[in-house]
Parts: C-alpha cells; sequence; structure tokens
C-alpha cells in the first residue's frame, strides 16, 4: 500500500513539474533554434528536467561512469542496453546532445511528449515499414547534422536482465554514416522499476557507464550483423545480470577482457 502510495505522489508530481517546465522549454525552443540548430541547449535543458525526477526520488540513487569519453561537439551513434522506462531519465545523466528514437504515440503525451517534438527527437510506429523508412532518414539527417542518435538495438525492455538479440538498425547507420559508436551499460534500472510497473520498488542503486568508443574504422568491414553481436558482447560484459549466470564477469569489470570472458554466456 505505501509503495502504491509513493507512485502515485511521484506521478503526481511529474504532472505538475512537466505543465511548469515545458512553457520555459518552448521559450528556449523559440529563442536559441536559430542559432543553435542542433538544439543542444534545449537538449541539455530536458536533461536536466528529466535529472530532477531522480534526485527527488531519495530511494533511487545513480552513479554515472565513463562520462568523460564522450568528446563535446563529436557525433555519435551511442548503444545501450534496455531494462526499464528508466532508463531514459537514467541517460540523461549523461548531460550528452542526442536524439532519441521513440514510439511515436508517446509524442502525444502532454507536455513530455510535445517537449520531445520541440527537441527533434524521431519517432517510429513499430512494425510499420513506413514508419521505419522514416525513422532512418531522420537518423541519417541528425547525424549529418552532427547530432549524435541513442540507441536500444534490443527494441524492448529485457524482463530478465540479459540482453535480447541487437536489431541491426542502429549499426547500419553507424556504416553508412561512418561514425564511431559508444557502447553504454546500464545496470540497477529492472530492479528499480520493472518492466509493466509503475510502483515504487524500494531502494535502488543504479548505474549508467559509458565504455569505449569503437572507431569507425574498427568495424568497417564488418556486416551490421556482426556489428551488432561484438557491441551486444561489450555491452554485456559490463551488465550484471547478462554475467551474473556465467560468474566470470560484471558492470565492475571495465576492460576488452572482460567482453572475451562473458563471450558464451552473451550467446544465448
Amino acid at each position: 500500500m505505501v509503495n502504491r502510495i509513493v507512485s502515485a505522489v511521484f506521478l503526481s508530481f511529474i504532472g505538475v513539474t512537466s505543465a511548469l517546465f515545458f512553457p520555459v522549454a518552448l521559450l528556449l525552443w523559440l529563442t536559441t533554434r536559430w542559432v543553435d540548430r542542433r538544439l543542444v541547449i534545449l537538449h541539455q535543458f530536458t536533461s536536466f528536467w528529466a535529472c530532477l525526477y531522480l534526485w527527488a526520488m531519495p530511494a533511487w540513487s545513480v552513479t554515472v561512469k565513463g562520462r568523460d569519453k564522450l568528446t563535446p561537439g563529436a557525433t555519435y551513434v551511442l548503444v545501450s542496453n534496455h531494462q526499464s522506462q528508466l532508463d531514459i531519465l537514467v541517460a540523461f545523466r549523461l548531460f550528452f546532445p542526442f536524439k532519441w528514437i521513440s514510439k511515436a504515440e508517446v509524442f502525444r503525451l502532454p507536455f513530455i511528449g510535445w517537449n520531445m517534438q520541440l527537441n527533434g527527437y524521431i519517432k517510429l510506429k513499430r512494425g510499420d515499414k513506413e514508419s521505419i523508412r522514416r525513422m532512418m532518414a531522420a537518423c541519417e539527417a541528425a547525424l549529418a547534422r552532427g547530432s549524435s542518435v541513442f540507441f536500444f538495438p534490443e527494441g524492448t525492455r529485457s524482463r530478465t536482465g540479459r540482453l535480447k538479440p541487437f536489431k541491426p538498425g542502429a549499426f547500419i547507420l553507424a556504416l553508412k554514416m561512418r561514425v564511431p559508436i559508444v557502447t553504454v551499460a546500464i545496470n540497477g534500472t529492472r530492479q528499480a522499476l520493472p518492466k509493466h510497473s509503475l510502483n515504487f520498488h524500494g531502494r535502488q542503486p543504479m548505474t549508467i557507464e559509458v565504455l569505449e568508443e569503437i572507431p569507425f574504422s574498427e568495424f568497417a568491414d564488418m556486416t551490421p550483423e556482426d556489428v551488432a553481436e561484438m557491441v551486444r558482447r561489450r555491452i554485456g560484459a559490463h551488465v550484471d545480470e547478462h554475467c551474473r549466470g556465467d560468474g566470470h564477469c560484471s558492470s565492475a569489470a571495465g576492460d576488452s577482457d572482460t567482453a572475451s570472458a562473458c563471450d558464451s554466456v552473451s550467446r544465448e
């Protein structure tokens, strides 16, 4: 009962603050979009807006690792595992400008969805071939303008924390646009907010870790499917639940040897 009350209060807080922050976002968009074509200023404000909800929940603590590996002004395809709706808020803790790919219906949500449209985040209707084509074209255009694009290549949240197979879209783009890939590992969000749950689940530490950049030259001659598997292994080596059954690696280990040790368990 207490958990449901906490969740209801927290959701109400999100609703009220979203109504207050959206006019600020709209003002920023109106006044900066002429000089800030990539909408970096608006994205940074959106990052603050998102992080407020993590800071406001005392039971949630987020540790950010490896943020210094992101070069200001660089353009990347960012790729992460996906465990929870909280992954989106946690990724904003990077305070690094990027464009999201999100379900089209989310853009219709009052205030938050409207702000996503202002930011130029990218819509996708699952299973709609024309929508997928438009999404890929929008990602290409964003990368060409110098905006990084953030992907959850599993396509949906993992119930268990173990990585699902990676879809090839992010890697097709990285190959076509000749941009480096940055891998990101998220831990702890599934326990804080499991899939299909809006209830409060108690105290939970979470981490987001930026791993080493994979330069284009390292995968230039690979197929998208092979790049997807390579990236999946690297991320899986740093996701606790993905490696727990094997016992050879964890998110605390931080080098390429870990990826090798976890190779067998990541091939589910």
